[in-house]
C-alpha cells in the first residue's frame, strides 16, 4: 500500500529538518567554532584533511536538500509522482524508496547512460 501525499510530505519535511541540522553542524565545524586550528602543524594537517571530508558532506547535504525542496514544490504544484521527462507516472515503489525522485526508472536509466 502506497503512502498518502500527507505522509510523503511529512517524511520529506522531517528529512529536510535533519539535513538542515547536519548542515549547520558541518558549517560550524568548518568555521572552527568549537575547535580552532592549532599551531601544531601535524594536527593542523589532520584538521585540514577532515575539512575535505566535511566539504564533501556539506555539498552532498546541500544537493539532497535541493532535491527535497524540489519534491516538496512538486507536491505543492501537483506534479509529484509524474516523470519530468516523459510525463508518465513514477512507480509507487520508486517513490517509496526515493521520494525525491522526479524521473521514472526508464528515464533515469537513460540519463545515467
Amino acid at each position: 500500500m502506497g503512502q498518502s501525499m500527507k505522509e510523503v510530505r511529512a517524511a520529506l519535511e522531517k528529512e529536510r529538518e535533519e539535513l538542515a541540522r547536519r548542515a549547520s553542524k558541518v558549517a560550524a565545524n568548518l568555521r572552527r567554532e568549537r575547535t580552532p586550528l592549532g599551531s601544531d602543524s601535524e594536527d593542523a594537517a589532520s584538521v585540514l584533511q577532515n575539512d575535505e571530508v566535511l566539504d564533501a558532506l556539506d555539498a552532498e547535504g546541500r544537493d539532497r536538500l535541493a532535491r527535497i525542496d524540489a519534491a516538496l514544490q512538486r507536491i505543492d504544484d501537483g506534479s509529484y509522482g509524474v516523470c519530468a521527462d516523459c510525463g508518465e507516472a513514477i512507480a509507487p515503489a520508486r517513490l517509496e524508496a526515493a521520494p525525491e525522485s522526479f524521473r521514472c526508472v526508464d528515464c533515469a536509466e537513460l540519463r545515467a547512460n
